[in-house]
């Protein structure tokens, strides 16, 4: 029919992957989020059905099917990117509990970071920040769903923040990054401060 705009159904794809730097940028633009020290997860609904997938296009419903059902809410041909990670009993992501995860129980969650099509529309050419308008809109926290925060305050105090709860890292994005399948192509850059996991 004419006007009607063809929708997609969603599936895997590869993710976007961050460059490792030995120094991150600062300034104007960029959105610095918390390197968390986990298994990328991407979370793709179609047919009423959420399936997860690790970077790799490997299912991993078996394992997070707390994940896969507490994200049962989202829309048909709706492709979420994000992190699962154990919580620890300081509240710091754990990446030998993510490894033994079945004695982790209700630790585990998933920080969702990006919207890659949303209810069959493709939003990959969208900046990074519209799509993290839409991600809000769409995402309904839970006891195993947040949304990864995004601060464009200075990478300093990031940075202070960072070493001083020893988290693993930061990641630095371009907030007018469109999202590209599969490359790392520096709009997208990660340091690791603690060393210690």
């Amino acid at each position: 029919m004419a006007g009607k705009v063809a929708k997609s159904l969603a599936r895997f794809s590869e993710p976007m992957e961050c460059l490792p730097v030995p120094k991150l940028p600062a300034g104007q633009g960029w959105l610095y989020e918390i390197k968390l020290d986990g298994w990328r997860l991407e979370s793709v609904k179609t047919g009423g059905k959420v399936m997860l997938y690790s970077r790799r296009g490997k299912s991993f419903n078996s394992q997070f099917r707390d994940i896969a059902n507490a994200l049962s809410y989202l829309p048909d041909d709706t492709v979420i990117d994000g992190e699962v990670v154990a919580i620890d009993e300081n509240g710091r992501p754990n990446f030998n509990l993510l490894q033994n995860f079945r004695s982790a129980g209700t630790n585990i969650q998933y920080f969702a970071f990006d919207i890659v099509m949303h209810r069959g529309k493709d939003l990959t050419r969208l900046p990074l920040s519209q799509r993290r308008e839409i991600l809000a809109s769409v995402i309904k926290p839970n006891a195993h769903i947040e949304i990864s925060e995004a601060s464009d305050r200075p990478l300093s105090e990031m940075a202070k923040f960072v070493r001083e709860h020893g988290l693993e890292g930061i990641v630095a994005k371009r907030g007018d990054s469109v999202y590209q399948l599969g490359l790392r192509t520096g709009s997208w850059c990660k340091q690791r401060l603690n060393r210690g996991q």
